[in-house]
């Protein structure tokens, strides 16, 4: 990682604090947002609500239950999050290796991170972005996430980073303090959807960093 790309950051992540200042970002139980963190694939957020919703409708929103659910049941459950087959899957199998091997999330809370990173990795159809959502908001770990927004801000900033050394960069510069971890991430998202999702290029503060 460069000198540049870290003063870069800084000044980044300064603008985006000044900007959004507090948010109140992903609220639930912890088993609620790693369900969330699943449902969020590929969809909206206002879907994941629903799916989360129709989950607790059917008694479903809990991991012992999803890990010994008929798989039909939560398809049907999730099914307004779309790609409702593959994520009752991955939420049943994501939940079956927390149930084996931690006995719940309560079982969690006192591995290392370095452990829980590498177990949630293993599960088929967890990635980096998804384990990350739920170590960071779930089990309040101090782990970057890095997904398609932070990269692309990013990169209009001229930071060269991306993926892991990304995360390394990002992980080196920000306080190791789950708030501000959790902030920087909801900023981030936050101006994504303000400027990019809405093509506002020209208008952008940020590329002004570039230098």
């Amino acid at each position: 990682m460069s000198a540049s790309d870290s003063a870069k950051l800084r000044t980044l992540l300064s603008l985006l604090d000044e900007r959004y200042g507090m948010l109140t970002w992903w609220p639930g139980t912890p088993e609620e947002i790693i369900i969330g963190a699943v449902l969020t694939q590929q969809t909206r957020w206002k879907n994941v609500e629903r799916g989360i919703n129709e989950l607790h409708h059917q008694g479903l929103c809990r991991l012992s239950a999803l890990a010994s659910s008929p798989l039909c049941r939560i398809e049907e459950a999730v099914q307004c999050t779309g790609f409702f087959r593959m994520k009752a899957r991955r939420l049943q199998n994501l939940s079956r290796v927390i149930m084996d091997r931690f006995g719940g999330v309560e079982g969690m809370v006192d591995r290392s991170l370095n452990d829980l990173r590498t177990t949630l990795l293993s599960i088929d159809g967890v990635g980096e972005e998804t384990a990350d959502s739920i170590l960071c908001f779930a089990l309040g770990r101090c782990s970057f996430i890095i997904d398609r927004y932070t990269e692309r801000i990013c990169a209009c900033a001229g930071i060269g980073s991306k993926g892991g050394a990304l995360k390394d960069l990002v992980e080196s510069v920000v306080p190791h303090d789950l708030a501000t971890y959790r902030q920087a991430h909801a900023h981030f998202v936050e101006y994504a959807k303000e400027w990019c999702g809405k093509k506002r290029c020209e208008e952008c503060a940020i590329v002004r960093l570039r230098g």
